[in-house]
C-alpha cells in the first residue's frame, strides 16, 4: 500500500485512541521510521504530509539527508555511539536516546546549538534494552543542568514485544509518571513535556497512555 494509504488508517486509528482517552489529535507527532526503507520511500513519506522522519544508523542517517535535507524534522532513535556524534551533530533535529553522560559529554562538545533531546528509560527491565534505570532517570537529569546544548524536551522507552497488554501499559506508565515528575522540578534546560513511545505494533496503546511522539516503520512505510 501507499505511505498516504497506510496514513490515513493509522490517522483513523489514532483518533479513535484519542477519544478513548480524551486526547486531542493535535498533541501527537507521527515519525516516519525510515530505517529500512529507499529514500524514494521516504520522500513518498514527506509527499504524504509526514515531515518527521526517523533513522537509527549514522549511515543510514547521512544518506537520506544527503537526498532530503532540510525539507524533513530528522530524529535520531536509534542508540548513539559517542564515536559517531560528530557525524550527525550538525544535521539532527532531535536525539531519543540519551542514556549516558559520555553521549552527553560529547554533544554538548560537538553541537553549536541546542539539541532536543529525549532521556531513553529501560521501563521494561529488559538487558537486551538501552536506557537508564527509571530510579536513575531523575538524577541523571540533574546532572545536565549546566549542558548549554542540550534540552531535555522528554522522556522515550521501548515497550517488551509481547501480547501482554497490560505489560506494554505498565512501561508506558511508568514513564508518563516520570515524566510529569521532572516536569514539576522546573529544571531550565529541561521541559520534559513530551513522551516519545509507541511504535507500528502497539501506538494505539501509546496514545491512551499518553505519548506525544509516536515511531512508526513498518505499518507506515513498510520494511
Amino acid at each position: 500500500m501507499s505511505v498516504k494509504e497506510n496514513l490515513a488508517r493509522i490517522q483513523q486509528e489514532i483518533e479513535q485512541a484519542c477519544k478513548k482517552s480524551n486526547r486531542k489529535i493535535d498533541d501527537i507527532q507521527i515519525i516516519a521510521v525510515t530505517k529500512y526503507v529507499t529514500v524514494e520511500r521516504a520522500i513518498e513519506a514527506i509527499n504524504s504530509g509526514i515531515l518527521h522522519l526517523g533513522e537509527n544508523r549514522d549511515d543510514g542517517f547521512l544518506s537520506k539527508y544527503n537526498s532530503i535535507g532540510s525539507k524533513a524534522v530528522w530524529h535520531f532513535i536509534g542508540t548513539l555511539q559517542t564515536r559517531k556524534v560528530k557525524n550527525i551533530i550538525d544535521k539532527v533535529d532531535y536525539i531519543h536516546s540519551l542514556d549516558r553522560i559520555s553521549l552527553a559529554n560529547e554533544i554538548e562538545k560537538r553541537a553549536d546549538r541546542t539539541i532536543k533531546c529525549f532521556v531513553q528509560v529501560n521501563t521494561s527491565g529488559e538487558q537486551s534494552k538501552h536506557g537508564v534505570a527509571p530510579e536513575q532517570c531523575i538524577d541523571f537529569i540533574q546532572q545536565l543542568k549546566e549542558y548549554r546544548h542540550i534540552e531535555v524536551v522528554g522522556l522515550m522507552t521501548m515497550a517488551p514485544f509481547t501480547d501482554d497488554e497490560e505489560e506494554i501499559r505498565r512501561c508506558f506508565r511508568s514513564l508518563k509518571q516520570l515524566q510529569e515528575q521532572v516536569k514539576a522540578l522546573n529544571i531550565p534546560n529541561a521541559p520534559c513535556t513530551e513522551l516519545s513511545m509507541g511504535m507500528s505494533n502497539d501506538y494505539k496503546i501509546a496514545v491512551e497512555e499518553g505519548a506525544t511522539y509516536l515511531r512508526i516503520g513498518s505499518s507506515l512505510v513498510g520494511t
